[in-house]
């Protein structure tokens, strides 16, 4: 099988991540795994850099691990796609299938109401999925759902508990949305949990991985790594 991580942090990049993307890709290259999926935390979340710096200027930045990734793949024999993570209020996003080029044409996204945004995405080509979406944490206020804006739910996060997971199953279940899986791995091999999607054939892009995830031709699946 083909294994994809799908939800993973870097450092610089995202505040919060405490692996660069060289110790993420040699690690899940020791996994075994074809390749991974950087979604650092975007312009609206945990970004490393000031807001107050010009939009070009931030989404550059953002999309430089990722850039690294590619330039490294050869070298690391892992293939490196791309991602983005929003954020409202500790409510997160997992956004697939639009590029830099896109994101630099259209800074209104930042102004807009995250469900607006969302159907925007979707109206551009996006595969949306909401992560960890019972997640709960001091910082968040409360639960927030968005069925009508997302495509599915990340039903399985290696970070998560099983009861979060399970609420969040149950969730997407109910509204017939698309069963999504992530480690949300901001340590690289000091996680002891993770979690993914998998394929019986290579992944050929961003595009094909979508139109698996769509049509339910990719399975999810959780390693639990030996102490």
């Amino acid at each position: 099988m083909y294994k994809y991580e799908t939800h993973l942090h870097t450092f610089p990049v995202s505040k919060c991540g405490k692996a660069s993307i060289e110790e993420q890709m040699e690690f899940y290259q020791a996994m075994g795994y074809d390749g991974i999926f950087v979604t650092n935390h975007f312009l609206d979340g945990n970004l490393n850099m000031d807001k107050s710096e010009p939009y070009r200027d931030r989404i550059e930045f953002y999309f430089s691990d990722y850039e690294k990734g590619v330039a490294l793949s050869e070298k690391y024999g892992i293939k490196v796609f791309g991602g983005v993570e929003l954020s409202y209020k500790g409510t997160d996003f997992l956004v697939y299938g639009l590029e830099k080029e896109w994101y630099l044409r259209h800074p209104e996204i930042m102004e807009m109401k995250k469900s607006e945004e969302l159907s925007f995405l979707r109206e551009e080509g996006a595969l949306v999925i909401q992560a960890h979406p019972y997640r709960e944490a001091s910082y968040i206020d409360h639960i927030r759902l968005y069925p009508r804006c997302v495509d599915g739910v990340e039903i399985v996060n290696a970070t998560r508990t099983d009861e979060e997971n399970e609420m969040a199953r149950i969730y997407a279940e109910c509204y017939g949305l698309l069963p999504f899986a992530g480690s949300d791995n901001h340590t690289a091999g000091r996680r002891k949990k993770l979690a993914g999607m998998e394929t019986e054939t290579p992944l050929t892009g961003v595009s094909d991985f979508m139109e698996r995830v769509r049509l339910g031709k990719i399975r999810l699946f959780t390693t639990t790594l030996e102490e």
